[in-house]
């Protein structure tokens, strides 16, 4: 399926480690180990039971992912707004080891965090907190005094559609001197964006699509400001809490020295080398609107099955105003949604949304056909350019199985 993953390489553009600090520069090399485990899928029911021992019907044939991967595990859903159709996992927590992965196991979403920064603003819009159209000034001009003016007039809209100018991170040297100084996420994020925006932008606000996660932790600091609540304490509040999501938090998923969820991996010339949970397993907890979650395939399906139903007109969640803005870009020829690439696709009869997340150490990828009720989410704890040819086979056999599934009902 062409076109939904854009950008050269596949993962670095959203790779949030890039820049951040100095021993955080992002290396990518070229695949050579595969995997010996196939990818296999079971049937989920509305409830499902703890073993997956239901296969998807024989159409979903996923061998090429079985000669192509190289992480040590991989996982899968597929999603309609009627809720979870299917979910499956392959392979071992660590690398060297036996340990399997389970349905229930946890993965590092990357920059997919951004759709839920998004969600969690329609939702405050909904409540009269703040509108699309709000701008740094109107938060941060009285009490910020040192803003350079081009920013005053940047709106919630373009941080989280990648229009408002600001570069991919933060500069280096803030970065390094608030983490040393430690302190609260919401307290660091405050300092980073007043360093930020005593500066004028990257480029001229709304002038071009810049693809930023500066721009959407600005985001999210503006919903601290206004509600008194970090961030952390209002996703959950607002998005996990309503959802369902019980087994989605923040940073590296696991505890420390104990093999209790899988790890996350750096590639090595003879495999994998795992990365124990810790300080050095993740981003920085500030960078947390844009890309510190992790959550289960479950969870993740809750999530996205929101999504799949504001389509279709349930406006329990969010209002049907929000989730068409959610959905689709603000304006002619954006190519982001709030929190979405915003594309088409061929076997989607219409909109797609998509997006790719890694912190370095993991991989993931949600792809939502809207106007085809389908969404694929794929996960892997490793992180390189090999994994985009294994999630392609894999995002195109789980379409086909799909399809063929819907025709025989």
């Amino acid at each position: 399926t062409p076109g939904l993953a854009a950008g050269a390489p596949w993962t670095r553009r959203y790779a949030l480690r890039e820049g951040v600090g100095a021993d955080a520069t992002t290396r990518w090399v070229r695949p050579h180990a595969r995997c010996r485990t196939p990818l296999t899928l079971h049937r989920a029911r509305r409830r499902p039971p703890r073993a997956w021992r239901l296969r998807l019907r024989s159409g979903c044939h996923i061998q090429p992912i079985s000669a192509l991967t190289g992480v040590p595990a991989m996982g899968a859903a597929v999603i309609t707004s009627t809720g979870l159709e299917a979910l499956g996992v392959a392979g071992v927590r660590s690398w060297g080891t036996a340990a399997a992965v389970t349905a229930e196991d946890r993965w590092h979403i990357g920059s997919c965090t951004k759709a839920i920064t998004a969600t969690l603003a329609a939702r405050l819009v909904d409540r009269g907190v703040l509108s699309w159209e709000t701008t740094i000034g109107d938060v941060f001009g009285a009490g910020t005094p040192a803003i350079d003016p081009a920013w005053r007039s940047v709106t919630l809209l373009w941080l989280l559609s990648h229009r408002s100018g600001a570069a991919l991170n933060f500069d280096d040297e803030p970065w390094e001197r608030v983490v040393r100084a430690g302190g609260p996420p919401a307290d660091q994020r405050h300092a980073l964006v007043a360093d930020a925006l005593s500066r004028p932008p990257a480029s001229p606000p709304n002038t071009l699509t810049r693809y930023s996660n500066a721009g959407v932790i600005i985001a999210g600091t503006m919903l601290e400001a206004l509600t008194g609540t970090s961030w952390e304490d209002l996703v959950r509040r607002e998005v996990f809490e309503p959802l369902g999501m019980k087994a989605t938090a923040f940073g590296a998923p696991g505890t420390a020295g104990v093999l209790d969820q899988p790890l996350g991996h750096t590639r090595a010339a003879n495999g994998w080398t795992p990365v124990p949970v810790g300080p050095g397993a993740d981003n920085p907890p500030a960078t947390g609107p844009t890309g510190t979650v992790h959550t289960t395939l479950g969870d993740w399906a809750r999530f996205i099955g929101a999504h799949l139903r504001g389509r279709r007109g349930d406006r329990s969640f969010l209002s049907a105003q929000s989730w068409s803005r959610l959905h689709e870009p603000g304006g002619a020829g954006w190519e982001y949604a709030p929190g979405w690439v915003a594309t088409q696709a061929p076997w989607a009869a219409g909109a797609v949304l998509h997006h790719v997340g890694s912190n370095q150490f993991w991989i993931a990828e949600a792809t939502v056909a809207l106007d085809e009720d389908v969404a694929i989410l794929l996960v892997a704890n490793g992180a390189d350019d090999s994994v985009e040819a294994p999630f392609r086979a894999a995002l195109a056999a789980l379409v086909r199985d799909h399809s063929a599934r819907r025709v025989t009902k």
